[in-house]
């Protein structure tokens, strides 16, 4: 039980440290700029504010074969764009954290694991304040907010658990395999448009929804707009299946990471 745990329990020990450096990272990233953290909230809206005008006014665009405001489609784009860039920003950063906090392998006794850690806080502070524009945005276009939205949390808890379980693995090889930054940032582009982001998974040929269902953001992405936008629960049979999935990914990661930093001092 103490090794299935060990995940938990570092993450328990640590938890202050983890705090102050994700908050220095938070504080750092507009350290010097006037508006300092309200960037945090003006880029988001700047976005949105982009997105309705290109997909509602140029593009006249509407979400599958369902009908709504011309602003729903820029909403429902955004709400995927949330889950997405967690995902991303922590996965682009994971191959380059040790090489990027060399001083913490060789000079200082530090829980490298917790790196991935501080990164997926910093990234989650962002990310709620894209969903506070978000919901801002979604109550003065239509007027309510859904009780559902409650449910944010327990629906992104899984994509939590697999992008450290991801980042964990990559900030290893990234010590050993210099290369492997650049393929992920390659791998990610991909996965922006093999995500269900621009279009929904009913619109996508059935053997091609197969293939999306493999992807661990669909059913994050998906489920994100019924709980957020449209007030309807998950799948609960599936989110217990993806649970589960990222529960292992993260153990796996977590232990790979484990077992590996031990060389890492005789590689940077």
């Amino acid at each position: 039980m103490t090794l299935i745990l060990a995940p938990v329990s570092s993450f328990w020990r640590h938890k202050a440290l983890i705090g102050q450096m994700a908050k220095r990272e938070i504080i750092g990233r507009y350290k010097g700029s006037v508006m300092g953290m309200l960037w945090s909230f003006i880029l988001p809206l700047v976005m949105l504010t982009v997105y309705t005008f290109i997909f509602s006014v140029v593009f006249k665009a509407k979400w599958g074969h369902q009908e709504g405001s011309r602003f729903e489609f820029a909403l429902i784009l955004f709400c995927g764009l949330i889950a997405y860039n967690i995902f991303s920003e922590c996965v682009l950063r994971a191959p380059n954290l040790i090489l990027n906090n060399v001083t913490y392998v060789k000079k200082v006794v530090f829980p490298l694991e917790i790196l991935p850690w501080s990164t997926l806080a910093a990234s989650l502070f962002f990310a709620m304040a894209n969903l506070i524009v978000l919901l801002v945005f979604n109550l003065l276009v239509t007027g309510e907010l859904k009780w559902t939205v409650i449910l944010y949390p327990f629906v992104l808890l899984p994509l939590l658990l697999s992008t450290l379980g991801i980042s964990w693995l990559l900030a290893s090889i990234g010590v050993f395999v210099r290369d492997i930054s650049h393929l992920i940032g390659v791998l990610m582009s991909i996965l922006l448009f093999l995500s269900p982001i621009f279009y929904p998974v009913e619109s996508v040929p059935p053997n091609f929804q197969r293939v999306l269902a493999l992807n661990p953001l669909s059913f994050v992405i998906e489920s994100s707009r019924e709980v957020v936008l449209w007030g309807r629960l998950p799948n609960f049979e599936q989110y217990l299946m993806y649970f589960i999935a990222s529960c292992a990914v993260a153990w796996l990661g977590f232990f790979w990471f484990q077992k590996t930093k031990k060389g890492f001092a005789d590689v940077v």
